[in-house]
Order: structure tokens, then sequence, then C-alpha cells
């Protein structure tokens, strides 16, 4: 059932209610569910129609120099911790020398299609719920994981141009690599994600990314495009203001955080693109429920005049969410999806 609305809705098709997924990271939610729910997933008893996915293949990028700029507490039993390291990038000319492929190596492209059609079809089914191939680290992301953010911005500074051209480039050519294999595979969408925004929007000039971002993102695309995948995009941060550069490039529809212009989302491409996203984590963690409700309501009056709506809180389901918000909240999901 959850896997026949995911499809249908990602496919701009009506279904009986809207579409749902979640970014969870609230071990407290997952343990109430399996006590209520035994021998049910997580997904399975909220009735989660897609799950999101990415996988960037098995060379894991140990093999070559990359940035770890750490990680703070943030799950509940604080495993996720990692303290700052020093980038083995020490100038700009470090970063404007680097070459993707050459640093890292690339994998047998056969292999790669057979390890990626592989891991697709055991994820898919082991789950009732659409499945996406996807890719994470397509382009900016890639620069973020090998320079960091600090060795990233000296680098695109000092030399904007040669940043573009020629290490982005770089990296555009190791992910086509990629992005073919996956072209090759069975999957019925793709999930791109790059992290190319912060939170108030672009932090290079809307230019640059119109030059050497956009028209690579529609190169990438291409080949999932003549294979008759649909095509997700995924960053963190403000990326509305480019909107109608990624539906030039071929986007099918768009993951986004709550910082994002909804209202002007669902208003300009709701009825011909996929809207995945809505709640506002921060409602959830720090209001009372009739902030929630209200939001909640909000939300679902557009969501369910538009086919392709995936509901879900867009800045993932943090730990600190109270239970009885979750529980709430997840309530008013069931009620207020309904479109009949």
């Amino acid at each position: 059932m959850s896997y026949n609305i995911g499809i249908k809705a990602l496919n701009l098709q009506w279904t009986e209610r809207v579409a749902c997924t979640e970014y969870n990271d609230n071990a407290e939610i997952v343990r109430y569910f399996a006590q209520k729910y035994p021998g049910k997933s997580f997904e399975e008893a909220l009735h989660l129609d897609y799950l999101w996915v990415t996988h960037d293949g098995p060379n894991d990028w140990s093999s070559g120099r990359t940035t770890d700029m750490g990680h703070a507490v943030y799950v509940e039993d604080g495993s996720d911790f990692r303290p700052m390291r020093e980038s083995p990038f020490k100038t700009a000319a470090d970063v404007l020398n680097f070459h993707c492929a050459r640093e890292y190596g690339l994998p047998d492209f056969n292999a790669l299609v057979d390890f990626y059609e592989n891991y697709y079809r055991t994820t898919q089914a082991a789950h009732d719920a659409v499945i996406s191939g996807g890719y994470y680290k397509t382009i900016v992301s890639a620069a973020i994981q090998a320079f960091g953010w600090e060795m990233l911005l000296l680098g695109a500074g000092e030399d904007p141009d040669r940043f573009g051209e020629d290490v982005l480039g770089s990296i555009f050519e190791y992910s086509l690599h990629h992005f073919k294999a996956w072209a090759e595979t069975s999957i019925e969408v793709f999930m791109c994600h790059d992290d190319m925004v912060w939170t108030q929007g672009p932090f290079l000039h809307p230019d640059f990314y119109r030059k050497y971002i956009f028209p690579r993102f529609k190169a990438l695309w291409k080949p999932l495009k003549d294979a008759g995948k649909r095509i997700l995009f995924t960053s963190d941060g403000a990326y509305d203001m480019f909107l109608d550069d990624l539906v030039d490039a071929g986007a099918d529809g768009f993951c986004f955080e709550p910082t994002n212009d909804l209202a002007m989302m669902v208003r300009k491409y709701g009825q011909t693109h996929v809207l995945m996203g809505g709640a506002d984590c921060r409602t959830l963690s720090f209001g009372i429920k009739e902030d929630i409700e209200r939001e909640l309501r909000w939300i679902f009056d557009m969501a369910r005049a538009c086919p392709g709506f995936v509901f879900a809180t867009g800045n993932h389901f943090p730990p600190n969410i109270p239970l009885e918000h979750a529980l709430f909240y997840f309530e008013l999901i069931e009620k207020l999806g309904l479109r009949s």
C-alpha cells in the first residue's frame, strides 16, 4: 500500500491521502512504535511511502585527502560526536590544483552498475515504500567533504573561474561516472543531493551557480532522464531562488527545508513537480500543540491540492521533540492528509 501511494505521488498521480516520509533521528519515538507494533519497522508503523536514500558507491574516498570538520552531539546517545581535524589542504593552491579522479580513483563502470543494482534490489525488497537511487556528494557537497568550508571558500575566492572550471569540473566528471552507472539500474526515482547553499541562501554569487553548477546538473541528470528515471533534488538551506534554474536543468521535484517559501513553491510548481517537505522541527520541539496544529493545517490545506506532495518535517525529526508532541503530530498527519 505505501509503495503504491509513494510511486503514484512521485509520478504526480492522485492518491487517497497525501504521501509521507520522515528523516527520523528521534530514538524515543522509534522505541514507542516498536513497543506498540511489535515486529513492525518504524516506517511500517507510520505507513511511510518513500524512504530518502542515496549511495555514492563502494569507494569511500579514504584513499585520498578529505577534511573532517567534526560533528556536534545530535543523536540521543551522543555517538555522532567527532572532534574537528586539521584539513590536509593548507593553501588556496592546494585546492586549485585538486583533481577528483586522480585523488580518489574511479571504480570500474560495470562493477559499479552491478554494485548499485544489487544495493537497490536488496534495499527495495526489504521495504514496502519507494526506495530511490541517488548520489550525495554531487558537486558542492563533494568540495565540502574534500576541503571543508574554510578552504573551499578560500579557493573559490582566490580564483573563482579556475575553481569553477577546473576543480568543480573534475568533481563533475567523477560524479558523472556514478550517475551514468545509476542510470543503468532498475531504479525508478533518483535523489540528487548537493548542499549548494546556506540557511539564508547562496554563499557564492548566483551567476557562479548558473555558470558552473546548473549546466552540470543538467548534464548529470541527462542519462537518468534518458533512461526514464524521475529526478528529485535535495539541498539543505534556502534554494528557492533557483527553482526555475533547477527545473530548466531537468528536476522533476524538490526535497527542501522549511527555510524555503512553501506557498510560492506550491503556487508555481505544485501541479507539475514533486514537493517533499513542509513542517518545521522547531515548531515540534519548542512550540505548543496549538502551534503544531496551526502549522500542519496550513501545510496540508496546500498539500492535498498537489498530486506530488510528499509531506515530511523538512529539517529532520530530531531527538529533542517531546514524545507527546510527536504522537500528536503523527495523529494529525493521518487526519489532515486524507483527500476524501
